[in-house]
């Protein structure tokens, strides 16, 4: 590996160890008696009773004063000072650790505990161990170092370290998937697990990604959403199912979209949409209060209050009241396109009605539905999984949940008649040749499964990174996605500089 001048003197200085005797990656740690959290926590009983603690962590600061020296240790979840003292540890023990020890190098000690003159409680050294010695210097904060989101995304591991509240949206998500879960559990919902790699994707309008399997001579596709499969457990009896998990899309980037995200997934058999809003609600207000135990969370300076009931407004009403077009009167590409032009809208022309909706919905409601909205009864072009509404058959039952500028959720009354739902595979055939590259396939085997019979079904997807979004106050999912998809480093420099040309 090539160095720099900074890692080559760490990198000297860990062959000296080496020299020396001492391995600086032991394979055996010592028993570590408390983290750095719960030593603060009982520092008056432990310093009471004298007891040898010990504890490790990462150099953060270190402060030579000729026979002493103070250094400040960090873990996963806090911090607490080390006192080393030459008198205490011995002139080669001590020597050691003032010629090797650099910070970010993770370290064990063991001692008692004594509160300095400053009042800090502190660990007085008796022996110290190297864990692991840090070649690359850690970035200091200080002097702005490792503030680039491009740099803390490609290295987020050197943005955990170095970033404590970074650490903290990663709790805050795993908590908020723990109570989604949870509440499902508590309502008898069962946790399933569906194919990632699919002969034929399905469930959504995207692209997919495409792979190849070289034994099977076949073509597979990563799942684009979980749902045919989670509707052929409904299909064999399984009445209440759930998944977490990953889905992929070949779609582009941008501040709510990544090409992997996470997905949750819920089937409901004897029900239908409005058991489905009402499921959402419940659980996302459960999951609030188990994070946060409050129902008015603080997004980028606005108060989001998820007390419900929330507000429920149709697709058409919602079009009509921030353009004046009503998509039910303009039912044809060339009307709608028509009325568009006629209220000098500014919004890009698609090649179908649906599409076209679409993107009127998306440029002239979506942004404004900041508060928690239900949006209710699309277009049945626009759903083709979805059962029609019997008053009006050219809308179905559907409703989209948005919050801070941005849909959340998805659910439908689940179409579960064979022959319309063939008729609607046709149409998104008709779709496809016309130019939606997104338009679903005939999926026969489906179709198969809801000749069995399905039962009347209710359907739900939550994007869970959307999600985290609101409830960790950040403005794009790379935030609470710890491993963002993100371009090459040469692409990115190229890009950049054709930029700045």
């Amino acid at each position: 590996m090539e160095l720099n001048d900074l890692q080559q003197t760490r990198y000297t200085k860990l062959q000296a160890l080496q020299e020396q005797g001492f391995e600086p990656y032991p394979a055996r740690v010592p028993a570590r008696t408390h983290t750095l959290n719960e030593l603060r926590e009982q520092f008056v009983a432990l310093e009471a009773a004298g007891t040898v603690v010990t504890v490790m962590g990462r150099i953060r600061q270190r402060r030579v004063m000729g026979k002493s020296a103070f250094v400040q240790l960090a873990d996963a979840n806090g911090g607490f000072q080390a006192f080393f003292s030459k008198r205490d540890i011995g002139d080669e023990p001590y020597k050691r650790f003032i010629d090797a020890s650099d910070l970010g190098d993770i370290i064990a000690v063991s001692g008692t505990l004594f509160v300095t003159k400053m009042g800090e409680p502190t660990v007085a050294v008796q022996e110290w161990t190297l864990l692991s010695k840090a070649i690359t210097p850690p970035p200091d904060k200080r002097e702005g170092q490792f503030s680039d989101s491009e740099a803390r995304h490609r290295q987020r591991y050197i943005d955990l370290m170095a970033n404590p509240e970074v650490r903290d949206i990663f709790r805050i998500r795993a908590r908020l998937i723990s109570a989604l879960r949870r509440y499902l559990d508590d309502q008898g919902f069962l946790e399933v697990e569906t194919p990632v790699l699919q002969s034929l994707y399905g469930g959504a309008a995207a692209r997919p990604f495409v792979t190849h399997h070289n034994q099977l001579h076949q073509d597979l596709y990563l799942r684009i959403a979980t749902e045919l499969y989670l509707k052929r457990l409904i299909v064999g009896d399984m009445e209440k199912v759930y998944e977490i998990g990953k889905d992929f899309r070949n779609e582009g980037v941008d501040r709510f979209h990544n090409p992997e995200f996470t997905m949750l997934e819920v089937y409901q058999a004897y029900a239908d949409y409005t058991t489905m809003m009402d499921l959402t609600e419940a659980m996302v207000v459960f999951a609030a209060q188990a994070v946060f135990g409050t129902l008015q969370l603080d997004y980028q300076g606005t108060t989001i209050d998820l007390t419900p009931p929330w507000p429920r407004i149709s697709m058409r009403a919602a079009i009509q009241q921030a353009t004046s077009i009503d998509i039910a009167a303009e039912d044809t590409l060339e009307t709608l396109q028509a009325a568009i032009k006629a209220a000098n809208l500014r919004v890009d022309l698609h090649p179908t009605w649906a599409k076209q909706v679409d993107e009127l919905f998306s440029e002239y409601v979506e942004d404004g539905l900041v508060q928690p909205t239900f949006i209710t009864d699309y277009p049945r072009a626009l759903s083709p999984l979805a059962k029609r509404k019997p008053a009006d058959p050219n809308f179905v039952e559907r409703f989209e949940l948005f919050m801070i500028g941005s849909e959340m959720a998805n659910a439908f009354t689940e179409l579960n008649d064979p022959f319309d739902q063939e008729q609607r595979f046709l149409e998104q055939g008709r779709d496809y040749a016309a130019g939606d590259e997104e338009a679903m396939q005939m999926d026969l085997d489906y179709l198969e499964a809801l000749k069995v019979g399905m039962p009347p079904t209710g359907g739900l997807g939550v994007g869970v990174d959307r999600l985290a979004m609101l409830f960790t106050n950040q403005t794009t999912i790379r935030e609470v996605i710890l491993f963002p998809h993100l371009r090459k480093v040469k692409e990115a420099a190229s890009s950049a500089a054709e930029g700045g040309a």
